[in-house]
């Protein structure tokens, strides 16, 4: 698994997908398998006390308790690869923890899932991540409802003072609110607080207000520019 790394000021920086994978990669390092048991268990055999030494029968029984955690470890592997597999096209969320301390969340589709050492890997965006810093899984509706929601408020609470807006200023920008608002379903307008809903409508009352007061005092100035016209002539 190739990694590349990005350079700043002359040092290496690590990304959230390698901090990801170098926690995941550490994680199965320190896994037991059968070799290292064997190791163990010649090591054992090496240094026992010749006078005292170790009965087959214990020999035995250890093999037996080990062989149950590997087949427990087996069945806890296959579960992530069943799992990373039923997440691709899912939205999730990533948490990863860098090099600094600095915790992030990382936030996209999985694409495709790689399986390396045993171990699944989560694609999101071309980069990796362990799906041990699996998250959270987002439904995709949820998920626009809930941005949608948050950009909307957002951009109603950028707004002046419902006295202080102007056209020229703000209507723009109430018109766009409009336009979101009606473009939305209602489970989508579900996630607005009924105070947001309240505030904006008063905005698209007041600018209407505005329009017809402008559009009255213009049609006000062009029959005083025609009255002027005709008694000139």
């Amino acid at each position: 698994m190739a990694l590349i790394a990005p350079i700043e000021d002359g040092k290496v920086v690590e990304t959230q997908s390698q901090a990801s994978l170098k926690k995941g990669t550490e994680k199965a390092g320190k896994d037991m398998d059968k070799d290292a048991f064997l190791q163990l268990l010649v090591a054992q055999m090496k240094y026992q006390d010749p006078m005292e030494p170790t009965s087959n029968t214990e020999y035995i029984a250890q093999y037996a308790q080990f062989s149950q955690v590997e087949a427990i470890s087996n069945m806890a592997t296959s579960m992530d690869l069943s799992r990373a597999s039923s997440l691709v096209g899912q939205e999730v969320y990533v948490k990863t923890t860098g090099s600094t301390g600095n915790t992030d969340y990382i936030q996209g589709k999985v694409d495709y899932v790689v399986y390396e050492g045993g171990k699944p890997y989560l694609s999101i965006d071309e980069n990796l991540y362990s799906i041990d810093d699996l998250d959270t899984v987002v439904d995709k509706n949820y998920l626009t409802a809930y941005n949608g929601a948050s950009d909307f408020t957002i951009k109603l609470n950028k707004l002046p003072v419902l006295n202080n807006i102007s056209i020229a200023t703000d209507g723009k920008t109430i018109d766009e609110l409009t336009e979101s608002y009606n473009s939305m379903n209602d489970y989508e307008k579900s996630f607005l607080a009924a105070e947001t809903v309240e505030r904006y409508k008063k905005y698209v009352e007041k600018l209407a207000g505005l329009r017809a007061a402008a559009l009255t005092e213009d049609n006000a100035s062009q029959e005083a520019s025609g009255s002027e016209e005709t008694e000139g002539i």
